[in-house]
This record gives structure tokens, C-alpha cells and sequence, in this order.
């Protein structure tokens, strides 16, 4: 058997995904769970999305979808996305595609449709690209755009007490409900840190690809992991979801 690899937010960093893959020594007996967000950023997201099509049909994969995939598969359906997403992202993704033909777009929003809202595997172990509101689980979620754009999870995490056990009344109830949560959707640099973080037992692998940190893939079971160049040194020409540089 091989290892179960989680993947964090890539956004259009093909360069990164192919370095990050090299430094895990991915191989076709590995299950690899991609937590969401593989578009809109730097300028491969065509380019990912056609990747991971020809790797599906090599080795099992998990793709959960997130915020930003659920507005390409608008654009991919509809021809059309609202500003907020051509503005955070979008415009590149866009760009991305041009001299594509309409059978391989085609092929593009089938991908997109397939996509995984969550995932829980044999252990009890949650995969979902943002997080969920009700304390009975993502299956009882009145709102599933809490799937893509739930922070209040992460931030339920963040802010408890290291000493609270799981037996007091006070542990929050949501969390109780899984071995451990695997999100993506919040970059880890909003506390500071660049690479994967623990928190009770959620792990966050959103470690600011988007903007200036790295790609993250981490083995589920052990808990090592590995990290891509930071994003603007893979490339030095763009500026990513950064307003800055």
C-alpha cells in the first residue's frame, strides 16, 4: 500500500505542484486528496486542471472542490463570473484557457462537476476544502457554500484552550465528530506560520500559495510533509492574488 497525501490550495501554481510532487517522491501507488482551490492565481490553471484529469487515470485521486473552482465551473458553464472573482484570481484563469477548444473545455467543467463537496475516509478522517457550521456535521449543513467559504471552523480551532479535553462539555461539538479535519481555504500566514498547522485536531495546508508562501503536501499518517518554492520565486514575472508586488 502506499501513502495518502493531502494536498493544499494550489491556485494556477503549476511550477509548484510539479517541484512540491518531486520533493514527496509521488508515485502512482500514492492516494493523493486535493483539498480545493486549483485555479485562479498565477498563470497555469488550465494547465493544473488538465494535469489532474490525465492524473486520475493513473492512480486514485480525491478532488474536493473549493470557492474558486466552484466560479470557473460557472465561467466553464456559463461563459460569464462576477467581478469579485475576476479580481481575486479570476482574470488569469481566464487568460489561462484561451486557444482551447470547446470539447476540451468540455472535458474541463466535467472535471469541475465531479468534484467532491467533502470527503471522509475509513478512519474517520474529514477532508473539505473550507469547513461547516452545524454541529451535526457537513451532511446536515443548511448552507453548502459553508463547504468552500466556512472560516469559523479554523477559527473555532485557533482560538481554543490547549488544555480543554475532549470529555469537557465546553470542547466544541462540530469537531468531536471526526478523527481529524484536513481544510484548506485560509492561508496559514494569517497567524504567522508557513507551513501545515495543527490546531485541536484540524489541520490546516493552505500555506499562502495564492500569494507569497508555498504548495504544502503532507502524509496524512506520519505528518511529514513538503513544501514548493515560495510561489513569486517560480514566478518572478506575475503577481499572483499579491496587490503589492
Amino acid at each position: 500500500m502506499g501513502r495518502t497525501l493531502v494536498i493544499g490550495d494550489i491556485h494556477g501554481g503549476f511550477k509548484a505542484l510539479k517541484q512540491v510532487f518531486e520533493r514527496a517522491e509521488v508515485t502512482e501507488g500514492d492516494q493523493l486528496i486535493f483539498l480545493g482551490d486549483y485555479v485562479d492565481g498565477w498563470s497555469e490553471s488550465s494547465q493544473i486542471i488538465r494535469f489532474l484529469i490525465e492524473l486520475s487515470g493513473k492512480q486514485r485521486c480525491i478532488f474536493i472542490k473549493g470557492n474558486h473552482d466552484a466560479w470557473c465551473e460557472d465561467w466553464l458553464s456559463f461563459g460569464g463570473g462576477p467581478d469579485v472573482w475576476l479580481f481575486n484570481g479570476g482574470k488569469s484563469t481566464v487568460e489561462s484557457y484561451n486557444g482551447y477548444s470547446s470539447e476540451d473545455l468540455e472535458l474541463h467543467l466535467e472535471f469541475f462537476q465531479r468534484m467532491k463537496n467533502y470527503y471522509v475516509d475509513e478512519n474517520n478522517r474529514l477532508f473539505i476544502h473550507a469547513g461547516y457550521s452545524s454541529m451535526h456535521g457537513p451532511e446536515k449543513e443548511v448552507y453548502s457554500s459553508n463547504y468552500r467559504w466556512d472560516r469559523t471552523l479554523w477559527e473555532t480551532a485557533v482560538a481554543m484552550d490547549k488544555k480543554l479535553q475532549r470529555n469537557s462539555e465546553l470542547y466544541p461539538k462540530r469537531l468531536l465528530l471526526y478523527h481529524e479535519i484536513y481544510i484548506g481555504h485560509t492561508p496559514t500566514q494569517d497567524i504567522g506560520i508557513c507551513h501545515p498547522v495543527n490546531k485541536a485536531n484540524v489541520w490546516n495546508m493552505d500555506t499562502g500559495a495564492a500569494y507569497r508562501g508555498s504548495l504544502s503536501v503532507m502524509d496524512i499518517d506520519t505528518k511529514e510533509f513538503w513544501q514548493s518554492d515560495p510561489l513569486p520565486a517560480l514566478y518572478p514575472q506575475e503577481r499572483g492574488r499579491n496587490n503589492d508586488i
